[in-house]
């Protein structure tokens, strides 16, 4: 990743460092106004609009493949960022030039007749005005947190994507699997079909009911799907089975608007990357490293099917770090048994849990289990120099200073800007 940094960018980045102070809040109407203030630029788009628990990326990575590989011009914006603030943003893989976000923040600025507008109704705004001026064919859209009342549902798509429905984020979104399904389902729009892998009942009852009361067609991914599907899915983990085939049903479903060859979707597939989710790397010495950003209990259980798969009956090395908001306790009883040693970290992060609590975790769910507390990322790097194979996971941000660490370059403090609080959701209804 090319480092673009300049002084105008630091700036920019400054700029939008300084919004954290407004957190998170959930309503539409800021982003409405700061968009309309530029002219509505989601009027002159296309999107397809994803939310869910788990797997949003990786299905917007997919998507974005296939259309990209139809000879479409794909923008796509898709959050956290792992190391720039420009992955966020995107039109055909490319992320937004550092002068782009330069321009874009200072008229985005000049409009701007609220003080108290947050990061991200900010970036989505900048996103949409950008994928407009590049004349994008169609926008791979990913909700930030939720979707009812998350600033991307300004927009009214092709399609409505829900990946899945999974505990997390429960001190905002809700404490049980229907009321986050609903949360999640407020991207639903009157007319417009829903396609879900969703397959715990409660969320699904709910994501129907939302479906029927907006007229809205539902198409269901579940195991027949994946028993069908035949092509090659680069991405790791079976679990991106579901996510291909649930692609591949949104792809289908939008034929008539938007066709495309089964060459074409082979081809977009086939090549489809997506960094931070059970991504391999190999360093020049020969070690190889798994990094995955599995950050509640669905995923986590996710990686552990993975490797139990992969390498049944081996215990391997981690490293481990997790947010203080996160079931960390939880994590790390799945974790346990599959370790021979554990490195634990803090993440770089305001919020991060102590990585002393995180070994005593460890320890309590096996207590034979070799665990390290470490002081940083770095020195726990270190400390497993000689381990031929090291797992880093337990949070997105500590997977993305992973990738800082092996040369991903930025400009410096951009992952900072994935801090954000949130406050009490706004009842339903």
């Amino acid at each position: 990743m090319k480092n673009e940094a300049g002084p105008a960018y630091a700036a920019a980045i400054e700029f939008l460092s300084s919004l954290r102070i407004f957190g998170a809040k959930f309503g539409l109407e800021t982003t409405q106004r700061l968009a309309a203030a530029v002219g509505n630029p989601q009027a002159q788009l296309r999107f397809i609009h994803v939310a869910g628990t788990n797997g949003k990326g990786s299905v917007c990575a997919m998507l974005e493949g296939i259309y990209r590989a139809a000879g479409l011009r794909v923008g796509l914006f898709t959050s956290p960022h792992l190391v720039s603030f420009r992955e966020r943003i995107q039109v055909n893989r490319r992320l937004i030039p550092a002068a782009e976000v330069v321009r874009l923040v200072g008229e985005l600025r000049a409009v701007q007749t609220q003080n108290d507008v947050t990061l991200f109704e900010f970036t989505t705004v900048l996103a949409l005005k950008f994928f407009a001026e590049q004349q994008c064919d169609l926008v791979i859209w990913e909700t930030g947190l939720g979707g009812r009342l998350d600033a991307t549902n300004i927009v009214t798509p092709l399609a409505s994507v829900i990946t899945n429905i999974a505990l997390d984020h429960q001190q905002w979104l809700g404490d049980t699997l229907a009321k986050i399904a609903a949360e999640k389902a407020g991207i639903i729009k009157p007319g417009v079909p829903v396609i879900t892998a969703t397959d715990a009942p409660e969320a699904l009852r709910v994501i129907e009911t939302v479906a029927e009361k907006n007229g809205s067609s539902l198409t269901r991914v579940g195991e027949k799907s994946i028993s069908n599907l035949s092509l090659p899915v680069p991405l790791w983990g079976d679990h991106q089975k579901i996510n291909a085939a649930l692609a591949l049903a949104t792809v289908a479903g939008l034929q008539k608007k938007i066709p495309v060859s089964a060459e074409q979707i082979h081809a977009g597939l086939a090549a489809v990357d997506w960094a931070g989710r059970l991504q391999r790397l190999r360093q020049p010495d020969g070690r190889q490293f798994l990094l995955d950003g599995a950050h509640n209990i669905a995923a986590m259980e996710t990686l552990r099917a993975t490797l139990e798969k992969q390498y049944p009956g081996a215990k391997q090395v981690f490293i481990f770090g997790a947010l203080q908001d996160k079931n960390w306790p939880g994590l790390c009883r799945l974790l346990a048994p599959l370790a021979a040693k554990i490195f634990t970290v803090p993440v770089a992060s305001e919020r991060t849990a102590d990585p002393r609590e995180l070994t005593a975790a460890f320890r309590a769910a096996n207590p034979a289990l070799p665990v390290v507390t470490c002081g940083n990322l770095a020195a726990a790097l270190i400390a497993c120099e000689k381990e031929p194979f090291v797992i880093i996971t337990g949070s997105l941000y500590l997977v993305g200073e992973a990738l800082e660490q092996f040369g991903w370059s930025s400009a410096g403090g951009e992952r900072g800007l994935n801090e954000w609080r949130a406050p009490a959701l706004p009842p339903q209804g």
